[in-house]
């Protein structure tokens, strides 16, 4: 999971944020536009969203509207408008606070601190997770392809969503058999690739000639977004 998306199209204040953020222990993906950054929820889960408002294409009003229609991810809007009725509407939206630009950077990291904290038990907050056909929801425990529901079974929604969350990266077996049944488990190995073969079979175009779980011999496996 990333911990806060930034969504910024200004590239040089979107590297301080970012710069601030890292050293203070957070994960950051940055964007510059709002569709990279829906995009980006589709597939990802994340703890908060920094949106800015004035944005190439799609704005942020309507960012913060689309995100809140899918998930409860805490909100944080950035941006120059100071009118009242701009903030009244981001709030009205969805979004948990707004800062106006420019902005202390203490003030920012103390805001988004508070929301964190107020959040926490709310986690994971990425209710729902998509990859092109195939849609994850979290809540319903509910996987559909082609918006057919597809049955799985608990460890292999459990699997899809590790792999969903962290698409492009390589996962070690014995992290994933971890993650789903536990250190302590009776279980062998060898059951975690059982519960591969068997989501293949329901999740790719070619089971037998799989592209979004790939294995990575000698080390696990890894999910591409087709």
């Amino acid at each position: 999971m990333t911990d806060i998306l930034l969504i910024e199209d200004n590239v040089e204040l979107g590297q301080l944020v970012r710069g601030f953020l890292t050293q203070d222990g957070f994960s950051v993906c940055h964007v510059t536009s709002g569709e990279a950054g829906l995009d980006f929820l589709r597939t990802s889960a994340v703890r908060l969203v920094l949106l800015d408002i004035m944005l190439p294409g799609l704005d942020g009003f309507s960012v913060c509207a689309t995100i809140r229609e899918r998930a409860q991810i805490p909100i944080l809007i950035l941006s120059a408008r100071s009118d009242k009725s701009d903030q009244l509407r981001g709030l009205n939206l969805g979004a948990d606070d707004y800062i106006e630009k420019p902005f202390d950077i203490d003030i920012l990291m103390a805001k988004i601190h508070t929301i964190l904290r107020r959040n926490a038990s709310d986690a994971p907050l990425m209710r729902v997770l998509r990859d092109g056909n195939l849609v994850l929801d979290l809540d319903a425990n509910r996987l559909t392809i082609d918006d057919r529901v597809t049955p799985v079974t608990q460890k292999e929604l459990q699997l899809l969503r590790l792999f969903l969350e962290n698409p492009g990266k390589a996962l070690r077996k014995e992290w994933l058999f971890e993650k789903v049944w536990g250190s302590d488990s009776f279980s062998e190995m060898g059951t975690l690739n059982v519960h591969i073969n068997k989501l293949r079979d329901k999740i790719e175009p070619a089971p037998k000639a799989p592209v979004r779980i790939v294995t990575l011999w000698g080390v696990g496996y890894k999910y591409e977004t087709l």
